[in-house]
């Protein structure tokens, strides 16, 4: 074989696609690894490591995202928005202010407490519908629902494992936990609720929290989080049932 005739040498550093290696892919799609979705990557010692592409990083970027869409259910509350909140309701223009600009610019944690039905809810998953209208991962859930996804996990045809899952809810970028001091306070779900939050307390990751609980009732380690004033804000919504007044009063 004459010289610069024959195939390029392999280099450490270097990546080719995994198919290059063996048998070319009968599908071709993406044009860096040709569908396969790795690359094989030689290392400094000369050995070859397998690692994702780009396109199977965005695919599961992707599924992480659909994920939390799912976990979420925004559908059901597609009508909670700051469009359809009235912030004319007596006792609810601080809160209503408050959110719309977390919705803004999501910094540090913001607390809502008040009774039943003086439109915590609503404010919350306002800041989910906004954030994500505004492309940012959003996961917003009921806490008792959310102790729930985790115990599946468990099942045996369960298809992700518990630590992904875990690992899902500490890590997003905007966590919004709603009600608070609802679920069963067993030993392993105070434990499970505790390490998420101490994550994102150690972390400063945005994170909204609601509760009609005192918060003299809350779990004391989340409590202590939750009473840092250099990083949450609490917000009581002194107001009646807020479902009352019905739809947002236009003027």
């Amino acid at each position: 074989m004459e010289p610069g005739t024959g195939p390029s040498p392999i280099t450490p550093g270097d990546c080719v696609p995994e198919g290059a290696l063996e048998l070319p892919r009968q599908r071709a799609t993406c044009p860096i690894c040709k569908g396969a979705g790795y690359l094989v990557r030689i290392g400094p010692t000369g050995n070859p490591d397998l690692v994702p592409c780009r396109c199977k990083l965005r695919q599961l970027e992707e599924s992480d995202y659909q994920e939390l869409q799912r976990l979420s259910n925004l559908e059901a509350f597609a009508d909670k928005t700051f469009d359809t909140f009235d912030p004319t309701v007596p006792g609810v223009a601080e809160a209503y202010e408050a959110a719309r600009a977390y919705a803004e610019r999501p910094e540090g944690w913001l607390l809502l407490t008040g009774n039943y039905g003086c439109g915590k809810t609503h404010l919350a998953a306002a800041i989910a519908n906004e954030a994500v209208r505004n492309h940012m991962k959003t996961l917003f859930t009921v806490v008792p629902d959310l102790l729930d996804y985790l115990r599946a996990a468990y099942a045996p045809d369960s298809r992700v494992r518990f630590d992904e899952r875990i690992e899902t809810v500490r890590t997003v970028f905007l966590l919004i936990l709603d009600d608070l001091g609802t679920e069963n306070a067993t030993p392993w779900a105070s434990e499970k609720l505790y390490q998420i939050i101490n994550y994102r307390y150690n972390y400063r990751l945005p994170t909204v929290i609601t509760t009609n609980r005192e918060l003299s009732q809350i779990e004391p380690r989340i409590r202590s989080r939750i009473w840092d004033k250099e990083l949450c804000r609490h917000i009581l919504i002194q107001a009646e049932d807020y479902r009352r007044w019905g739809p947002r009063r236009r003027t």
